[in-house]
């Protein structure tokens, strides 16, 4: 799942220096807008939505592969 979602951040952002513990702020130096486009990303890759504050929960690369896990989706997804 890491992958898959290294590889989403890649394509929305351009930044390649992606980890299991990368944060989109202090890291990637994401801003509200680049971290929306993220979640448009996955939305449509997941073909599900996630409400605002799951959003804000989601600090870190980590964050964001266990969210995807807990709503059952896998790595063929």
């Amino acid at each position: 799942m890491f992958e898959i979602v290294k590889k989403l951040i890649t394509e929305v952002t351009g930044k390649t220096n992606i980890t299991y513990d990368t944060d989109f702020v202090q890291d990637l130096q994401l801003n509200s807008f680049d971290i929306m486009n993220l979640v448009c990303a996955f939305e449509d890759y997941f073909q599900t939505t996630i409400s605002n504050k799951e959003v804000w929960q989601m600090r870190q690369v980590k964050d964001v592969v266990e969210y995807i896990e807990s709503k059952g989706y896998t790595e063929e997804a």
